[in-house]
C-alpha cells in the first residue's frame, strides 16, 4: 500500500496519466484528511479551482491542491512530534493519566478528522495549514467560548455525527466539530442549551 509521499510523487509526475494523478490525490486523503475525506476533498477542489467530480482537472490545479494538503500535513506532523515529547516528559515526571486534550488527540491519530466537518460541503474557507495552526494554538491555551478556527460564537450541540465522538459542539459558521478541550464548561453547556432550544 502506497504511503502519502509516494502518492504525492504520482500527483506531481507529469509522465503519469491524469486519471492516476487525480486518483493519487484522492488516495492521499486516506492518509491525511483534517476535515474528513469528503469535506477535505471538497475544500481542496474549491480552493484549487476544479470541481469535485471533474475527471480531467488541470494538472497544475491538482498540484496546487496537493501543495495545500502537504503544508497542512507538515503543520500537523510538527504538532504530533511536540505532543509526543510533552507526553514523554509528563510520564517521566509521574503524570501517567492523560488529560482531555490527550483523549481528543487519540481520536484524531494521524490527522484524520482533526477539524471534522460532518457536512462535507460546509468547511472553513481559509488554507488548511492556517486552520490547523489556529486549532493547535487553541489546544495549547486556556479554553474559550468561541470556535478556535473562525471565532464564531454560534455553536450548537449535534448528535449522530459520522465521526468519533458521535456527539459534540459544531460551529454553525465554519462547520467544524469543535474539540471539547478548547471550550470552557460554560461554553459546552451553552451549546447543549442551544440544542434544546432548537429542538423545542
Amino acid at each position: 500500500m502506497a504511503g502519502f509521499r509516494s502518492l504525492a510523487r504520482q500527483v506531481r509526475d507529469p509522465r503519469c496519466d491524469l486519471a492516476l494523478r487525480r486518483y493519487s490525490l484522492r488516495k492521499c486523503l486516506e492518509r491525511f484528511a483534517p476535515y474528513g475525506h469528503r469535506a477535505t476533498w471538497d475544500h481542496l477542489c474549491s480552493r484549487a479551482g476544479f470541481g469535485p467530480e471533474d475527471r480531467n482537472p488541470d494538472p497544475a490545479r491538482l498540484v496546487a491542491a496537493l501543495d495545500e494538503l502537504e503544508e497542512a500535513r507538515s503543520v500537523w506532523l510538527d504538532y504530533e512530534v511536540q505532543f509526543a515529547q510533552r507526553r514523554k516528559k509528563e510520564k517521566h515526571d509521574g503524570l501517567r493519566r492523560p488529560g482531555s486534550v490527550d483523549d481528543w488527540h487519540r481520536l484524531t491519530w494521524g490527522g484524520f478528522g482533526v477539524a471534522w466537518c460532518d457536512d462535507p460541503t460546509v468547511h472553513p474557507d481559509g488554507p488548511l495549514a492556517e486552520v490547523l495552526r489556529r486549532l493547535i494554538a487553541a489546544l495549547e491555551r486556556e479554553p474559550g467560548s468561541t470556535c478556535p478556527v473562525c471565532d464564531g460564537e454560534r455553536l450548537v450541540w449535534r448528535y449522530d455525527l459520522a465521526h468519533e465522538p458521535s456527539a459534540g459542539p459544531v460551529c454553525t459558521e465554519c462547520g467544524i466539530v469543535v474539540p471539547r478541550p478548547v471550550l470552557t464548561p460554560e461554553a459546552l453547556a451553552g451549546t447543549r442549551r442551544v440544542r434544546m432550544l432548537v429542538s423545542a
